[in-house]
Order: structure tokens, then C-alpha cells, then sequence
């Protein structure tokens, strides 16, 4: 089984990480194929490089996925993933949408943390849009960025620790959540200190990955994600342009 990580934003260092993550979970036989996006932000944090982004998405999925079973978009905004599950004929999954759905499947409320204040705004539309907005008990957010976490990783886990515990005792919350990609690997440094399951976005993606490959559930001929239809489009990579031909 051959799972692409795909990451929309072009910081490669984010790519290892979490390729790194996904290949510890992964199970035997897994092979992880990760890439990295050719144009955009160097990391996704504004609604306009969130844009660029679902770009960056397709026409890096268009380009890699070939001879890949399924497909994981590794950015927390799940960039592109609507129209990835149009465009492909695999399974393609989000981060967030999967940590989300992970975490209903484990208590009743999750809880989140990410890494900026500015990135809860759409957080909060996208559990809203994956009609999970009851099942959210509270978010919230820490001083730091992705390049923080990689830097100073211990400082950052006492700052996520701290917000993670007010989710459990305020919020009542019975998971928390911890939204992007560079969360890869977090939860082992924090689990021991909190009383709830913390999970995060690549292990419950490869997860899910893994057994969506074999449901082996044919790609939809009708409906919002039917196959694309022959449409010309220009100024776009050739990958990209093929698959309105039907390639």
C-alpha cells in the first residue's frame, strides 16, 4: 500500500516531520510517499495563502499520485480536499477532518488547540462545515508558530499542556485535538501529563488512509464527487489541465 503525504505549503522541513510521523504509525507494507508543494506560502497562516493553497493541493496531488492508493493532504486547512476527492480516483483525506472524526469516535467532546489565534477563525468555520460544531466543546490557541514547535519543542508542549488543561477542567472536553501539521509526534510528549486521549492529525489520517484502501470502495460515477468532466482549462500545470481530459 502506497499513501501520499502531501503538503501544500513549500517549508520542507515540515514534510520530514511529518512524513517522519506517519511512517511510525504506519502499518507493515506501508509506504509513505511524501512531497512537497512547488509554489505558496512557506507556512499556510492567512486566508489569501490559504487560497493559494487549494492550488498548491491539486497540482501537487495531480502530479504525485500516481500508483498511490490513497492520499493524505498534510496541512491543518485540509486544503483542496473537496475537489482532491472529485478530481481522484482514491481515497484522499484531510488532517483536520480526520482528527475530528477520530475524536468522536473516542468521547463525546473534543476539545482543540493550535498553534495561532489567527488560525482558530477558520478552524472554527471548518468543524462548522463538517457538521461538527455540537460535538466541539472549546478552542483554543497558544503564542507560538509552526517554526516554534520545531525549534523549541519542549516549550511549546508546556504551552499546549496549559491550554489543553483548561479544555478538561472548563470545558469538559474528553479528547483534545491538536490541529497542525507539525503537531506530528506532540501527543507523545504531552499524553503522560494529561487525564483525556490527545491525538492529532497525521497518525489518524494514516489510519483512516490505511482502512479506507481496504474497503477497496469504487470512486462515485454520480453525484458532487463523480469523475471530472472533459473541461478545458489553461494557464495551469499539464498534470493538472490532464485531469479535465479525462487522463
Amino acid at each position: 500500500m502506497r499513501l501520499l503525504l502531501a503538503n501544500p505549503n513549500t517549508t520542507q522541513s515540515v514534510t520530514d516531520t511529518i512524513a517522519a510521523a506517519a511512517r511510525a504509525v504506519a502499518g507493515p507494507g506501508t509506504e509513505i510517499v511524501p512531497a512537497t508543494a512547488r509554489f505558496g506560502a512557506r507556512v499556510i497562516g492567512t486566508r489569501t495563502e490559504m487560497a493559494i493553497a487549494e492550488h498548491a493541493a491539486l497540482d501537487l496531488l495531480a502530479r504525485e499520485s500516481g500508483g498511490c492508493d490513497a492520499a493524505i493532504i498534510g496541512a491543518s486547512i485540509d486544503s483542496g480536499l473537496r475537489a482532491a476527492r472529485e478530481m481522484l480516483a482514491i481515497p484522499v483525506l484531510g488532517l483536520t477532518e480526520s482528527a475530528l472524526h477520530v475524536a468522536c469516535l473516542i468521547g463525546g467532546c473534543f476539545g482543540t488547540v493550535t498553534l495561532s489565534r489567527r488560525s482558530a477563525y477558520p478552524l472554527r468555520e471548518m468543524v462548522e462545515g463538517y457538521g461538527l460544531a455540537a460535538r466541539c466543546g472549546g478552542m483554543r490557541a497558544v503564542d507560538a508558530n509552526p517554526l516554534d514547535l520545531l525549534q523549541a519543542p519542549e516549550r511549546v508542549a508546556d504551552l499546549i499542556v496549559a491550554e489543553a488543561e483548561h479544555l478538561v477542567t472548563a470545558d469538559m472536553v474528553d479528547v483534545v485535538v491538536l490541529i497542525g501539521a507539525v503537531m506530528a509526534g506532540m501527543p507523545a510528549r504531552v499524553q503522560a501529563r494529561l487525564p483525556v486521549p490527545v491525538i492529532e492529525g497525521v497518525s489518524s489520517a494514516v489510519a483512516l488512509a490505511e482502512s479506507l484502501v481496504r474497503l477497496r470502495l469504487p470512486k462515485a460515477s454520480a453525484g458532487g464527487y463523480a469523475a471530472l468532466p472533459r473541461r478545458e482549462v489553461v494557464g495551469v500545470d499539464g498534470a493538472l489541465a490532464a485531469r479535465f481530459a479525462g487522463s
